[in-house]
């Protein structure tokens, strides 16, 4: 009988430890490698002190702000900042960049005029040229997972928060092997006593694996189960590990349909800020809300969450982590829970979409765009927010003023410089996650398309230059179905013969079409193509008045190139991407090149400047007088589409007011689009638009009346850039006096240019 005892025995030792190695594989598969499905960081662009660059202090402040700073006094910790008669002093938080990591910084932010006028390390002493913020934390790319978390390393934990939920939950942590017998004896008796649950007797570690391995179920089975894997795991697993898993996992509240998980997370939950900057009294809140986050949700709760918090505390001065003053003290403070954390924001919809396309295209893998990755943008928030009130302002203005509804628009904002994406609104209604007009909606262009006509002929100087004459005379060309096609200018007049300069300043449409057919339109479509159009472009005549469907983003490309001094760069909103833990994953490396040549450039955005000083765009002089910009109106067919892109020092933005149902909208490119541009550049406080001279080109002069090269000094005539060595010999002075005008005063361009 003994024997067969020791069989059974051994037998039963033999299942317990096989069943052992099943559920220690269990544990190694999950624990050493990605515990959590963890939701992409999405970081706008960082705010970057130039000396001597452009900036308001509205701008700082605001992005102070955005970031959670907190005005104090004389800032002592980092994320506080204090300013006084253009002076910032800021605790700049530590961050970890793309490409390198930066310690907390204290910054003295001088700004006068208008400009960074000075920048200073306040612990060294050291002048600085630049300096920069941390990125604003935009949003969170949540999976299909109902749960949410940001992990912390357990290094950058405050030890606060590590004293007050070891006292809590497990002071015993790091001296039993992850089950505490004595504990559960304790626990059992004062349940029994109570009849009721009075008290737990788990420890971090059978807490640890009840949520990342167990179900719900409270049965003598899984309590057994939970045990047995959190020796397991204390056996294979330091417990740091341990402790920072747990640091993560832990549930902490409910944000709508997520649950908020960790106390990274919670930080910024219930605080608005890193877990690093907060008091241990909002430490030891934290702490509290372990027992039930329900019950002890702050918000609802905060009486009950303050008596469990001075609970904390108490433990804490009992065992001399803190003085009697200093206990005073924090259960004096206010719980200091914020009544909506932005975390419960789903921010910039349509600037988001963007995000995930590219982010699709870099990371395909979906694991790993769910492993806490962190997502570097190049989105500008204050002026997406100028777009988005834009979108909510200007436009119901204009259908007030027309008397119109059911107008929809779109708008793409960039830094042509970069090709760095801005600012995005893909509706009307900025906070809708449907249709994307800015990317998905494509419209035919109308005069939009008239640059890429004009550079067609400029990048032919030994042809054409700004004073070369076009024909303003009436066309009829037969389509290819056998129709006649008869283009008509806006004013139903012809003129005879203008220079290229005033036909494209002025969008004259049958000069355009006259230039168009002589260029060859397979000729301007390959011009559109190396402008960055990634579309079959027709090749009929009507695609020089714009018959080509294009969506704002491409058509914010082709300017780009364009405003870009023919330099082309892909247009794009992820600047890098790295890992949780810093590793760099990818960054935009798309080499610039020169699509168009220089010259050529630089004479149509002179052309382009001169849209908004005497052509289509004349309205934009008188809205902001000094400021040199440049841009283009388009209006379609039937004016079905209202367009405009226009540019500054800092920025291209292209915008589109249309109907879903392409339905007329009674707007030209001047009445609609502009407007909105108009408004926008109100709130931005534009630039003016400064260019590079190139060395090709220099100053002629020519005939008004026959668009030839006269000498200098001749009266009445033109003086524009030109690329000098293709021109012929200046001939004679021979130029009929214009009729007087009324004297206006020049723009810095005339001043420029003129004689």
């Amino acid at each position: 009988m003994k024997k067969e005892l020791w069989k059974v025995a051994l037998m039963l030792l033999l299942v317990i430890v096989a069943y052992g190695f099943y559920l220690n594989v269990q544990i190694q598969q999950s624990f050493s490698g990605n515990k959590w499905q963890v939701p992409a960081q999405i970081y706008a662009r960082p705010l970057v002190f130039q000396r001597g660059e452009a900036m308001s202090v509205k701008e700082v402040q605001q992005e102070l702000e955005l970031l959670g700073y907190r005005k104090v006094t004389k800032p002592t910790g980092a994320g506080e900042y204090s300013y006084w008669n253009g002076r910032f002093n800021i605790a700049r938080r530590a961050f970890d960049f793309s490409d390198h990591s930066e310690a907390r910084q204290f910054l003295d932010i001088h700004i006068r005029n208008e400009k960074v006028a000075g920048i200073m390390d306040m612990e060294s002493g050291e002048v600085l040229t630049q300096a920069k913020l941390e990125p604003w934390l935009a949003t969170r790319f949540i999976s299909g997972s109902r749960e949410d978390r940001m992990l912390i390393n357990l290094q950058d934990t405050p030890a606060g928060l590590i004293q007050a939920l070891l006292l809590t939950e497990d002071k015993d942590f790091y001296h039993h092997y992850g089950i505490a017998p004595l504990s559960i004896a304790r626990a059992l008796v004062a349940n029994l006593t109570a009849g009721r649950t009075v008290q737990g007797g788990s420890t971090l570690t059978q807490q640890l694996v009840k949520n990342l391995y167990l179900s719900r179920e409270k049965s003598l089975w899984r309590k057994l189960k939970e045990a047995y894997m959190s020796v397991l795991l204390d056996w294979q697993y330091s417990k740091d590990d341990i402790l920072e898993a747990y640091l993560n996992e832990v549930f902490l509240g409910q944000n709508g349909q997520q649950a908020v998980h960790g106390f990274g997370l919670a930080s910024l939950y219930y605080f608005d800020r890193p877990i690093q900057e907060l008091g241990l009294a909002e430490l030891s809140t934290l702490v509290a809300i372990i027992k039930g986050p329900s019950r002890y949700n702050p918000r609802r709760y905060p009486a009950r969450v303050t008596q469990r918090r001075d609970l904390i505390l108490r433990l804490l001065y009992e065992n001399e982590h803190i003085s009697s003053e200093e206990y005073e003290h924090y259960v004096q403070r206010p719980l200091g829970v914020v009544s909506k954390s932005q975390l419960a924001r789903q921010v910039h919809p349509a600037y988001m979409d963007k995000v995930k396309r590219e982010l699709r295209q870099v990371l395909p893998d979906p694991d790993a765009r769910q492993s806490g990755i962190r997502v570097f943008t190049a989105l500008d928030p204050h002026t997406q927010r100028n777009a988005e009130k834009t979108a909510q302002s200007a436009l119901p203005a204009v259908e007030k003023q027309r008397k119109l509804q059911d107008l929809e628009m779109a708008m793409v904002v960039t830094d042509f410089d970069t090709g760095e994406l801005r600012a995005l609104v893909g509706s009307r209604d900025v906070d809708y996650k449907g249709f994307n007009r800015a990317l998905d909606a494509r419209r035919p262009i109308g005069s939009l398309v008239k640059p890429a006509i004009y550079l067609t002929a400029l990048e032919q100087p030994f042809d054409y230059h700004l004073a070369t004459m076009l024909k303003d005379e009436p066309v009829k060309l037969k389509s290819s179905y056998g129709k006649y096609w008869q283009p008509q200018n806006a004013d139903k007049t012809f003129r005879g013969k203008v220079t290229l300069l005033d036909a494209l300043s002025g969008s004259l449409n049958v000069p355009t079409v006259h230039l168009g057919m002589a260029l060859g339109t397979d000729n301007i479509a390959s011009t559109m193509t190396r402008l960055g159009v990634q579309e079959n472009i027709p090749t009929y005549p009507a695609m020089t008045l714009g018959a080509v469907d294009l969506s704002p983003l491409q058509v914010n490309q082709m300017y780009q190139t364009i405003a870009n001094e023919g330099r082309f760069i892909p247009l794009h909103a992820i600047t890098a991407i790295s890992s949780n833990e810093g590793r760099l994953l990818w960054s935009f490396n798309a080499p610039e090149y020169i699509a168009v040549e220089p010259e050529a450039a630089y004479l149509v955005n002179y052309a382009l400047h001169k849209v908004t000083q005497t052509g289509t765009a004349k309205s934009l002089k008188n809205a902001f007088p000094g400021v040199n910009l440049a841009g283009k109106t388009g209006t379609t067919d039937d004016y079905r589409d209202s367009w405009f892109s226009g540019f500054d020092h800092d920025f291209l933005a292209t915008i589109w007011i249309g109907k879903d149902d392409n339905e007329t909208t009674h707007l030209t490119g001047a009445s609609g689009a502009l407007a909105l541009y108009t408004q926008f550049q109100s709130l931005q406080q534009p630039r003016s638009l400064a260019q590079r001279f190139p060395s090709e080109l220099g100053i002629a002069h020519f005939n008004p009346d026959t668009g030839s090269v006269v000498p200098r000094g001749c009266k009445g005539s033109l003086s524009l850039p030109a690329v000098l060595n293709a021109l012929p010999q200046p001939g004679s002075c021979d130029i009929t006096p214009p009729e007087p005008v009324p004297q206006e005063e020049k723009s810095f361009w005339e001043r420029l240019f003129g004689d």
